[in-house]
């Protein structure tokens, strides 16, 4: 989150991602940091043991969400 916020900061569009577990957690620290309007994706969780596969889909599934939040206006 730091960095994320670091490069928002730096005028560098940026996209916070991490699993579904996190999500409270990523409120409340974007909150703290100041910039609670941070750009998130999660993706399913959890995400160890999964196979390649199954990783490649929760990639495949994050693009469309990670090239939104990326391109839309803050």
């Amino acid at each position: 989150m730091h960095d994320i916020v670091d490069l928002e900061g730096r005028g560098l569009p940026g996209v916070f991602v991490a699993s579904a577990q996190f999500v409270q957690a990523a409120d409340s620290q974007s909150a703290s940091l100041g910039f609670p309007t941070v750009a998130r994706v999660f993706t399913p969780h959890p995400i160890q043991d999964r196979t390649d596969d199954e990783m490649r889909g929760y990639a495949d599934d994050a693009l469309a969400q990670l090239i939104d939040a990326l391109t839309s206006a803050g």
